[in-house]
């Protein structure tokens, strides 16, 4: 039952970042004694993979906090996240150290498949809320949600390596956090729409009434009002309205062409 926490908790933290469970694997289990892996998988502690690792968590940590790149990693990580999460797995239930049952040790392939499944619902999850978090900031939570997500699988490492009890509390944790992110995303974005619908009817409306809409509309329709407003006054004048004593003064002001002389 430990072996298999372990095993995933360390999958669903592939399935956030695939490269911090993957380094912190193969440290302990070249420098410590917490994790004994098994004979076709020591090479995760090897220094080679470790490096390796360490060099693709580094462009992970960059890439990840860029918006919109941030979807085009994900796209690429949901072939690479479930195969680490699958040989994490493997590699971390098969410890002896854990539990006293062989049963992960003798079933490999299943140790795997567990793994992968575990990793990408965890990734499918990840992908699902970012979207909701860059359209409920305009973008700029996407560095936040990231940082977060890289804390909680730092966490969750070392829940599962060393208190294995604890991940299924994490497990919920991650599961209402995602679901509340969603939601949230959702209502906002339908809000926003709406909010958007009635701005464009109201627009709609206050042309239809001849009114000014917008402060880039109203710098060319109001002279065209005022205008059309002055040919109003002219015309009824001109034809002996209110308008035209002051179309009489104006005829006899010096300099008119047709004034006196």
């Amino acid at each position: 039952m430990l072996a298999a926490l372990t095993g995933a908790g360390l999958s669903a933290a592939a399935g956030l970042n695939a490269f911090i469970p993957l380094v912190l694997v193969g440290v302990f289990a070249r420098f410590t004694e917490f994790i004994q892996l098994p004979a076709h998988l020591e090479w995760l502690q090897s220094w080679p993979a470790i490096i390796i690792s360490l060099g693709l968590l580094v462009a992970e940590l960059i890439i990840d906090k860029i918006p919109g790149v941030d979807h085009v990693n994900d796209l690429i990580q949901t072939a690479v996240r479930p195969v680490v999460g699958g040989i994490i797995f493997a590699a971390t239930a098969a410890s002896t150290v854990v539990d006293e049952s062989n049963f992960w040790q003798d079933n490999p392939l299943i140790a795997g498949v567990v793994g992968a499944i575990i990793a990408l619902l965890t990734h499918v999850a990840k992908a699902a809320s970012r979207p909701a978090v860059n359209a409920s900031t305009g973008g700029t939570g996407a560095p936040l949600a990231s940082f977060a997500e890289d804390a909680i699988s730092v966490a969750l490492v070392l829940i599962a390596i060393f208190v294995p009890v604890l991940v299924v509390f994490v497990f919920l944790f991650m599961g209402i956090a995602v679901y509340r992110i969603v939601t949230t995303g959702r209502r906002r974005r339908r809000h926003r729409e709406m909010r958007q619908a009635e701005e464009r009817l109201e627009r709609e409306s206050q042309e239809a009434e001849g009114g000014m809409v917008a402060w880039w509309r109203s710098k060319w329709r109001e002279p065209r009002r005022l205008s059309r407003s002055a040919r109003h006054a002219w015309i009824e004048g001109k034809d002996g309205g209110p308008g035209s004593d002051a179309s009489a003064d104006s005829a006899q002001t010096p300099g008119s062409p047709q004034s006196p002389k």
